[in-house]
């Protein structure tokens, strides 16, 4: 059974173990702390040969070694090296194993970082620190450096995302953007003014350093703590909702968020912005009151329906963004996005329930009349469409009606060109028929009355030829024979007789002395052999037949 000696985990103190069957797999610590063989075997700290950091098993004692450098890391002979140093809380000496990672204050119970207390000691006594750095996680933004005494020559290296900020006496002096410095009076002028530097680079200078993270803080969930009191604009209803989502937030001015919200503490994380169980969140109250103020306002003023209210979330975070900005810049930050996830409506609230039956109702009636007027607004196209097909049909038919006239008339021309007379012609021939047929000539009633019939018929042919659809060219040379004719009869007064009594100058069918009957008429024609004032069908000098 040999023995080791095993690190506590809490306070950093070595005690004494043994291997074996029966020995003791738990050690009672002069802390207080109970040491898990089995547990707290491994430990984890940098090799004082070759400087990394390892990981040995604890119960190998002496034969534990690096895995780097092959050389003994858990020698009795290292475990008495011993340092001192300050609390960090309290102040006062605390002496522990140089390769302790941290240790508890038995005063006032503060964790120290033993390297960093080492550090500073060191610091302290020689008065140097060489490189001025910072190279933390994403989620610190403000971090403050745990050395103070800086010596003129040390180099400050300032990352592309990072701003570093000298402190003295509470106030901020100078500002370095990202790059590598040298610090000297050239470089510190701020400084310079505040007490007179040394001219030597061995000289020290005591100053505060914060490194501030410039990149964008995302995804920082939020979340409203209790329920929001809005007035529903489109039900007239009380409504309690929730809300909640993510920010983004980043640093605009170094100088105002170090002066008011910093202060004095050594660091600002992320987490602290809002808070959490363990945490005060500085900017809580800040964004759940505007949150809560201009989330009602907002609904109320652009007339949302909290139950469309999703469709509105692009316009509410922006409008909130702005408003909390307005604030955080007194604190020189700003949210470049902010984000409203999740509105939680109250399905259990009756007057939740009540507005979404009203909705829904509104909803159907709304429909309702636009599906009455869509069957209308159809009907009357319908009608439209009909009374448009029906005009179209009857233009078609007139159409074609009056192409087949057209056909008709040029297919009655062809046959007239062809007989060899003219429509004028054929016309007058048709009209000479009705004439006779009707009395007009060859009645026997007397010169005076056939041409006054005849001067009658120029007078009705002018009216028949709008009645009968006949042309204007086809009827005018016929209209204007018939009319001249009834002009001369009427120039001539009309033709007189003399009576067997008598009395000349007899105008009618009787004497006007005597009462007799005017003497028919007697119709004759003249021969083309000469014989005139022939009665029959036939000439009786050459038997030639009487002509139409």
């Amino acid at each position: 059974m040999s023995k080791f000696a095993i690190e506590c985990p809490v306070c950093g103190k070595y005690a004494e173990a043994k291997t074996g069957f029966f020995a003791k797999k738990r050690i009672d610590c002069a802390c207080g702390n109970v040491i898990n063989i089995r547990t707290d075997k491994l430990a984890s700290r940098e090799c004082p040969h070759c400087g990394n950091q390892i990981v040995f098993d604890q119960t190998k004692g002496d034969a534990a070694y690096c895995p780097i450098c092959h050389e003994k890391v858990n020698t009795m002979s290292e475990k008495q090296q011993v340092e001192e140093f300050s609390c960090a809380q309290c102040g006062v000496r605390l002496i522990t194993s140089r390769t302790a990672s941290t240790y508890v204050c038995p005063v006032c119970d503060h964790l120290n970082d033993v390297q960093e207390r080492i550090t500073q000691e060191h610091i302290n006594k020689d008065g140097l620190a060489s490189i001025i750095k910072y190279e933390g996680d994403n989620e610190t933004i403000v971090w403050k450096h745990p050395i103070e005494d800086f010596n003129l020559g040390s180099q400050l290296i300032v990352h592309e995302s990072q701003e570093a900020i000298f402190f003295k006496d509470g106030q901020a002096l100078d500002l370095f953007g990202a790059g590598r410095y040298t610090l000297e009076t050239q470089q510190l002028p701020l400084l310079e003014k505040i007490y007179k530097l040394p001219t030597d680079t061995e000289g020290t200078f005591h100053s505060e350093v914060y490194f501030i993270n410039m990149a964008t803080q995302m995804g920082i969930k939020w979340g409203t703590d209790s329920k929001v009191r809005l007035f529903d604009p489109t039900s007239g209803l009380h409504l309690e909702i929730g809300a909640s989502g993510e920010f983004n937030i980043r640093v605009i001015n170094s100088r105002k968020l170090l002066l008011k919200v910093v202060g004095t503490t050594g660091s600002l994380e992320q987490s602290q912005l809002l808070g959490s169980e363990n945490k005060k969140g500085y900017f809580k109250s800040l964004v759940m009151t505007q949150v809560k103020s201009y989330l009602a306002q907002t609904i109320k003023e652009n007339q949302i329906n909290i139950l469309e209210i999703d469709s509105e979330l692009v316009r509410l975070s922006d409008s909130l963004r702005d408003r909390i900005n307005e604030n955080l810049e007194d604190y020189g930050l700003m949210m470049p996005e902010f984000f409203i996830g999740r509105i939680l409506t109250p399905d259990d609230d009756p007057n939740f329930r009540k507005m979404k039956e009203q909705y829904a109702e509104q909803y159907l009636l709304v429909r309702q009349e636009q599906i009455r007027k869509s069957e209308a607004e159809a009907a009357a196209q319908r009608k439209e469409v009909e009374a448009t097909t029906e005009a179209r049909m009857k233009i078609i038919g007139a159409q074609a009606e009056a192409e087949a006239y057209r056909l008709k008339a040029e297919a009655e021309a062809m046959e007239m060109k062809m007989k060899g007379y003219t429509y004028q012609q054929e016309t007058s021939r048709q009209v000479g028929l009705e004439a006779m047929k009707n009395g007009l000539v060859g009645n026997g009633s007397g010169g005076a009355g056939a041409l006054g019939d005849l001067a009658g018929l120029g007078v009705s042919l002018g009216a028949m030829g709008s009645v009968i659809g006949m042309t204007k060219d086809a009827m005018q040379p016929m209209v204007d024979t018939a009319g001249r004719m009834g002009q001369v009869i009427n120039n001539n007064s009309m033709l007189t007789w003399d009576c067997a009594c008598g009395q000349k100058g007899n105008v009618g069918n009787f004497c006007s002395n005597c009462g007799a009957k005017h003497p028919e008429t007697v119709n004759t024609w003249d021969c083309n052999c000469g014989q005139k004032g022939n009665q029959g069908m036939f000439c009786p000098n050459c038997g030639k037949k009487r002509g139409e």
